[in-house]
């Protein structure tokens, strides 16, 4: 019988995208994650996919971010920096929140699985949820930020349970020091794909490429959200197990490739 081996969690790609098809950059993110029984997770996730566990739990994270700059091509390396270069998309720029939780896939990569990222770009929606099979959801939504305070806040608008709401408020501290550092830390972090169900049943999985994320602490200071809720996980008044502060990378991301 054959065993597949899982790729290892580590802070850099474990495999670059050399084409890729889509580049962006991702800004002032936020990591909100919620421990859970394995066995919940499993049941939300599609055949094919199995949750990713760390000390025996799987994790689902509410991520509340701006993606910047959407674009087709490639991020060219100059040296030792990335230049952007391709075709800007309209609309590139907007706030997004994303519910997710961490996979094992067919092929033995760990990657991300979304189960809803809301957006305020309804364009972009359509074209996600068609050429990327992704659960893209239309919302409105605000970041604001004073100081080291950040806050974000979603309201959906389409698909259904249109009104459903997300209120995050986060003060963000010092980088987090090598010696700080946790497994914890790059196993909700330091992932290098995303895997998406087709409906017909077949698993695709896309490389994703940046820098490592620039870790810092955070502290929670208000969180209201119904978007964990309307994924199916009831961690409603609890409050989140892990919470960290991303900041900005850019970001490449490879073509869907059948994995299973």
């Amino acid at each position: 019988m054959k065993t597949t081996v899982h790729e290892p969690i580590q802070a850099t790609p474990t495999a670059a995208v050399e084409t890729p098809v889509l580049r962006m950059r991702w800004e002032s993110l936020t990591y909100l994650h919620w421990d859970l029984d394995p066995e919940v997770v499993a049941t939300a996730l599609p055949a094919g996919l199995s949750p990713d566990v760390h000390d025996g739990r799987a994790w689902v994270g509410l991520i509340p971010f701006r993606m910047a700059g959407i674009g087709l091509g490639p991020w060219p390396k100059v040296g030792s920096r990335r230049l952007p270069r391709g075709v800007p998309l309209p609309q590139g720029t907007f706030p997004e929140t994303n519910v997710r939780t961490y996979v094992v896939g067919p092929d033995g990569g760990r990657g991300v699985y979304f189960h809803s990222l809301d957006i305020t770009r309804l364009a972009p929606t359509a074209v996600a949820r068609l050429g990327y099979q992704l659960p893209y959801c239309w919302s409105a939504m605000r970041i604001g930020q004073r100081g080291e305070r950040i806050a974000y806040l979603a309201e959906r608008r389409w698909p259904a349970p249109a009104g459903t709401r997300s209120h995050v408020v986060v003060e963000v501290g010092e980088r987090v020091s090598e010696a700080e550092r946790t497994p914890l830390d790059d196993f909700l972090s330091a992932r290098w794909s995303l895997y998406v169900a087709t409906p017909r049943g077949h698993v695709r999985r896309s490389l994703v490429d940046h820098g490592p994320w620039p870790l810092r602490h955070a502290r929670l200071h208000h969180l209201d959200d119904g978007l964990t809720t309307a994924a199916g996980y009831d961690v409603e008044g609890r409050p989140p197990t892990h919470v960290r502060y991303g900041g900005d990378v850019n970001v490449a991301v490879g073509l869907p490739r059948r994995v299973g």
